[in-house]
Order: structure tokens, then sequence, then C-alpha cells
């Protein structure tokens, strides 16, 4: 097996793994302390991708570009909290998955109405667009080392606020018992706005940086989403430790499997057979893990502490 292939494969695995991260931490935190499932964090990942385009194409500018995303997605989801999700925040899990599949399909609609049908690409700086050779001879691109350095530095941040600062301590408790937590006076309602905004920023984010590569298109967000409740169900609901060791766990069978599964399965079965079923096998190896996790620890792997 060519050692080159592997180390490059497992860097593209811990990109995806840091994008999914960004994607799950918000989610797992909403999940986590306001009870909320929330089908729409999908969308607010399509609207970082949506308006850092925008901007990157009338100003030329990418870094221009996220620093606007980034607080316009924080903005769009304070708006949405507070027009739709905390009303729901006492009504069953089915009323919300409803609600959020309503949002998702207004989110939709609304970048068809602005941006039209077609997608959104546009070019990275010369600075980020060329290749990096790395020691064992791995030529891998600039911008998706940027990608996996910019994720760690902002789990890191994340776990500084949550582990060393008063509303990270807020936080915590919010996530293991909110009504505890209303009744020492603390105003949870902008707690919720604030971690809820947090979040969306977060979505932003990972689809800000996704879109250089994949472009930005309308529901772009909505079967990524799909693997980041995969994440949080097996880091643990309401854990950021839990969603950051998880993305990067599911970040990486997923990569690793598409890319040597079929070789692996030729050692014990036809050539014919290994490439018809590789494919598919890999494709559930994410489900089959969350599956294992749900039997034999189904409070997943990391969950916050109180649960």
């Amino acid at each position: 097996m060519d050692v080159t292939l592997v180390l490059t494969q497992f860097l593209n695995g811990l990109q995806l793994g840091v994008l999914l991260f960004l994607l799950a931490a918000g989610l797992t935190l909403v999940f986590g302390i306001m009870d909320c499932v929330n089908l729409a964090h999908g969308s607010l990942y399509m609207a970082g991708a949506f308006v850092c385009a925008t901007v990157t194409l009338a100003t030329d500018s990418f870094l221009l570009g996220v620093l606007v995303a980034l607080p316009a997605t924080f903005a769009i989801g304070v708006v949405v909290e507070v027009l739709v999700i905390r009303h729901l925040y006492q009504r069953d899990h089915l009323d919300q998955v409803l609600a959020t599949f309503g949002l998702i399909l207004v989110f939709d609609t609304l970048v068809h109405l602005i941006w039209g049908p077609e997608s959104l690409s546009f070019p990275l700086p010369q600075i980020l667009n060329g290749q990096v050779t790395l020691p064992g001879g791995v030529v891998f691109p600039v911008y998706r080392l940027l990608i996996i350095a910019g994720g760690l530095a902002v789990a890191l941040v994340m776990w500084l606020v949550i582990a060393r600062t008063r509303t990270g301590m807020l936080v915590r408790a919010g996530a293991s018992n909110p009504r505890l937590v209303n009744a020492l006076g603390v105003n949870i309602q902008a707690l919720f706005t604030l971690v809820f905004g947090a979040g969306a920023a977060l979505a932003g984010l990972a689809g800000l940086l996704i879109a250089p590569i994949t472009e930005a298109s309308i529901g772009m967000g909505n079967e990524i989403l799909i693997v980041a409740f995969v994440v949080i169900i097996i880091g643990g609901i309401g854990s950021v430790r839990g969603a950051f060791i998880a993305a990067l766990i599911v970040g990486l069978i997923d990569t690793l499997g598409r890319s040597f599964l079929d070789g692996a399965m030729k050692l014990v079965v036809s050539n014919q057979a290994a490439e018809t079923a590789a494919p598919a096998v890999s494709a559930m190896l994410i489900y089959i893990l969350m599956a294992a996790i749900l039997y034999f620890r189904p409070q997943g792997l990391f969950p916050p502490r109180g649960r």
C-alpha cells in the first residue's frame, strides 16, 4: 500500500472531520441545552457559504467575505431563534422537526429568490491556491491545510471559552440542567439566544470554508446535516468534546473507508464482488458505528456531566 496515499487520505479525513465538528458543535449545544431538534442548522451552513461567495465576488477579497459572513450568520441565527426557535422550546420533538423542516424550505426559497438557481463559485486568493510538500513527500493543497489548522484553532478557542469562562460555565450547566440554571437567576433566554447565534456562526464558518471547494449551492447543508447528527449521537448530545472527537472519527472512517475498503475486501472476496459491495459498505460504516454506540453506550462516548 502506498504510504503517501494513506497520509493524503488521512489528511483529507481530518479536513472532513474538522468541518463536521464546526457544524456539529453548534448543533450539539442547541440540542443539548435547549432540547430542540433544529433541522434548519444546515441552512445556516448554506447561508454562510452564499454570503461569503457574494462578498468575495463583489470585493475580490476572500478575507473580507469571511469577516462579513461570520457576523451575518450570527445575526441570521439570532433572528431565527427570536422569531421561530424560542417558540418551540416547550413543544415536543415532532413539532420542532416539522417547524424546522419548514425553515429549510423557507431558506432554500429565499436563496433561490436572491441568488437564483445556479451555484456560486469563486476563486481562492493566489496565496491559498497552491500546494505544499509535507514530510514524507505528501503533496497537499495549502487551503485544505488552512481548513484543518483553522478548525483546530476554533476547537481550542471553544474549549477555552467553555472550560475557563463564566459564560462557558453557564453553557455547561445549561447542557446538564437548564432548569437549575434558570432557578439560580440566570437569564436563560439570553443564554439560549447567544448559544444559538454562536452555533449559527460556526455552521456559517463551515459553509464558507467548503464553498471554494464545492461551490455554494441551494440545499448544500441538508446532506451534511445528517452526518452532523451522527456525530453528536456518537460523541454525546450536549458535549463539545464529544462532538470534536466523534467528528474526527467519522471524518477518518468515511474518507479512509471510501478509499481503501475495496482493496481490503479484494483480499477475501473476488475483485468484482469487492468493487460492487465496497461503495455501499463504505457509505454505511459511520451508521454502523452509530448503531453500535447506541447499543453499547446510548448516552454517547463523552456525554456532558450530569447526564
